[in-house]
């Protein structure tokens, strides 16, 4: 099992940065790759990004490409993602994954999940 815990959402006004971060603990010596989903209200949870926990491989749809940057310190077992440009469509709910399986692109196949943080986008 990997526990995962998010922090640093919160409101930010349109066109400001924001950095969240997750911190994993448990079998994280199992993992081949965490990333960042977002479901917004009345939407499927999204892709933001992914990365490869033994490579630099690092994976954004356009929606969020040259705006958003996935990293990771596997020595503190964190994942981090520096957001900016944000617009109010970036408001949701975030959500840290993990998956042992290989690199994570669907969220119907995700092992493991934070609870979620807030980011509100103000216009």
């Amino acid at each position: 099992q990997v526990q995962l815990v998010e922090s640093g959402g919160g409101l930010v006004q349109a066109g400001g940065s924001l950095a969240l971060s997750c911190t994993a603990s448990g079998r994280t010596t199992s993992l081949e790759s965490m990333g960042w989903f977002r479901q917004a209200p009345g939407k499927e949870r999204e892709l933001l990004a992914v990365i490869s926990w033994n490579s630099d491989y690092t994976y954004y749809p356009d929606s969020v490409k040259g705006r958003f940057t996935i990293s990771k310190d596997k020595a503190k077992n964190t994942l981090y993602l520096q957001m900016s440009s944000l617009k109010p469509d970036d408001t949701g709910v975030y959500y840290c994954a993990a998956d042992p399986k290989g690199l994570l692109y669907d969220s119907d196949y995700v092992d493991f999940w934070g609870q979620g943080i807030q980011v509100t986008v103000s216009s």
